[in-house]
């Protein structure tokens, strides 16, 4: 078993969590032992000294985009859709800390009675600190993303690399849950990804990570210590490049 005490190839790094990630067993909401199992590795990339940011999507709560394509508003969709964001963030941190690990939510958008506001010096000195910083309310803007959040705040950060965690083990030529015979890639480049339109992030954050040459892999989350054994430079799920 890798140890989670192994030197570590990244000094500092973002990964980013789908709110269905959360879902677990459960229907709706968080299912409190993937929470505490997720947490459980970020605590481990902690005493590696790797300074650990966190972007969480809010499907599990929310979704904006749903709603808006059944007529509501898109702009109203998307801010509900921010704060299911912030519920999640909330969450992860007082798991964390639970664990004994210090952490921060910080939102894009200003509710100061929860969580600190976004300022980018600021997180960064977080981080340096060791504290883990999670980022709330994509970026606070509707019509972007969590995915494109991700990459414009691993990027402010100077993040060594952007860590995608999926539902299967990289990126695949087909839907590996449909078709067993789908082809795993090793590695790609930013320009492959577009091209053949593989499903990996939306357009707007692979451009983004492309364009500021931001490494970015994609890997299981429910394969328990995978999210260790990437920092420890082993090759697991896929790597994007340029």
């Amino acid at each position: 078993m890798t140890s989670p005490h192994g030197s570590a190839r990244y000094r500092r790094i973002l990964v980013k969590l789908s709110g269905e990630a959360l879902l677990g067993e459960e229907d709706y909401g968080i299912d409190a032992q993937i929470l505490k199992r997720i947490a459980g590795e970020i605590r481990d990339l902690t005493q590696m000294n790797v300074q650990v940011a966190v972007v969480i999507g809010g499907g599990n709560i929310f979704r904006g985009a749903g709603l808006a394509r059944a007529g509501m508003d898109r702009v109203t969709a998307d801010h509900m859709g921010m704060l299911a964001t912030v519920i999640n963030a909330l969450a992860m941190q007082d798991a964390l800390e639970s664990l004994g690990i210090y952490a921060r939510v910080m939102s894009a958008l200003r509710i100061n009675e929860v969580c600190e506001d976004y300022i980018r010096r600021r997180a960064v000195r977080h981080l340096e600190k060791g504290r883990v910083v999670i980022f709330g309310a994509g970026t606070g803007n509707p019509f972007f993303t969590t995915d494109t959040a991700a990459s414009l705040r691993a990027i402010e950060i100077n993040a060594d690399v952007l860590l995608k965690a999926t539902k299967v083990n990289g990126v695949y030529d087909s839907d590996p849950l449909k078709n067993p015979q789908a082809k795993r890639y090793v590695r790609l480049t930013f320009d492959q990804v577009l091209a053949d339109r593989l499903n990996v992030m939306d357009a707007t954050a692979i451009v983004m990570c492309r364009e500021n040459n931001l490494p970015l892999q994609v890997f299981n989350l429910f394969c328990a210590g995978d999210l260790v054994r990437i920092v420890q430079g082993e090759d697991v799920g896929t790597v994007v490049s340029v």
